[in-house]
Formats: C-alpha cells, structure tokens, sequence
C-alpha cells in the first residue's frame, strides 16, 4: 500500500494544507469587512457622518482582503500564473 507522500506531483500533508487554506479563507475575507466596517462606524459616531464612513471603509476593507486572498492562494499554487514587471 503507498503512502500519501509516495504520488508524483504531490507534496505530503497537502490535503490537510488545502482543508487549513479552505477554513482560513472565509474568516479571512469576512475579517477584513468587519474591521473596516467597524472603523468607520466608530468614526461615523465621532464625526456624526452616520453612515458614509462605514459603508466606504468596509467597502476598503473587501477589495484589501480580496487581495491578501488572492496572494496567498497564488503563494499556496505554483501553477497560478504571476506578474513579471521589472
């Protein structure tokens, strides 16, 4: 019987990787709308904005999540294409 670690092409644990990246993810993405929401709320009741700077600072906080989200699949996935700049 081979063991996991045995396949070509697969590096070992990696099942246990992809379920740790799929748990973290979600948090990920839905931790960076609530940060920046609550930024904003808390700035929103100081400046008396009411609710401009929430929507605007979640709205930051999605794109910038979105985009760690994306760098660590793309550090996770060799095969996912990079920018090469100079």
């Amino acid at each position: 019987m081979a063991s996991q670690g045995s396949e070509p092409g697969k590096r070992p644990g990696s099942v246990a990787r992809q379920f740790a990246l799929a748990t973290e993810l979600p948090f990920l993405l839905v931790g960076g709308v609530v940060a920046g929401g609550f930024l904003g709320y808390l700035l929103d009741r100081w400046w008396h904005t009411k609710p401009v700077l929430m929507i605007l600072l979640g709205a930051v906080g999605f794109f910038v999540s979105l985009r760690d989200l994306l760098r660590r699949l793309q550090k996770d996935d060799p095969d996912i294409p990079t920018k090469s700049g100079p």
